[in-house]
């Protein structure tokens, strides 16, 4: 019963990007390269990273990019805490990041990529295998008190190199 409901939670975190997604491009945001194929233009990626946006499930708030290695990870955090109160579970946050070779401008979507959490305690979380869902790698998380969490993120994308990524989100 429980795997039903983290699969039905998935789905409709992945639904809300979608809608989000299509809402976005009707404005001039472009397509953010949910496509494998797609490139994303720099002046579209610049709008977005400094944008934070509205889901179904509740708001997304954009935790940044950096390179590394040459592929850009570009992390979100989307507040699905509504909908998961609702369905009778826990977790909070949908988190996701996605991939982009710098040479190419081609989003990555294959490989390992996994998440550990660290809360405002200091306390790391257990690792946190990201599954990749439309254009992003992503999993929902519990982000239960306030303060400064920290999202260190391994990969070993389809080239085969290792990578690492962090991004903070404060929780008020």
């Amino acid at each position: 019963m429980n795997t039903l409901r983290v699969v039905t939670l998935a789905c409709l975190a992945f639904f809300s990007m979608l809608v989000t997604a299509s809402a976005t491009e009707g404005q001039g945001h472009g397509s953010h390269g949910h496509e494998k194929t797609a490139k994303m233009d720099h002046h579209d990626e610049m709008k977005h990273d400094d944008q934070a946006g509205t889901t179904a499930g509740g708001s997304m708030v954009i935790l940044g990019s950096t390179v590394n290695k040459g592929v850009k990870g570009m992390a979100h955090l989307s507040d699905i805490s509504a909908i998961s109160a609702k369905m009778g579970m826990v977790t909070t946050h949908h988190f996701m990041i996605a991939f982009v070779d710098e040479a190419t401008g081609l989003q990555i979507e294959t490989g390992r990529v996994a998440l550990k959490v660290t809360n405002p305690d200091a306390k790391v979380g257990e690792t946190i295998e990201l599954v990749g869902m439309g254009g992003h790698f992503g999993a929902d998380v519990v982000l239960d008190m306030q303060g400064e969490y920290h999202f260190k993120i391994g990969t070993k994308l389809a080239d085969g190199v290792s990578r690492k990524y962090h991004f903070h989100y404060v929780v008020q």
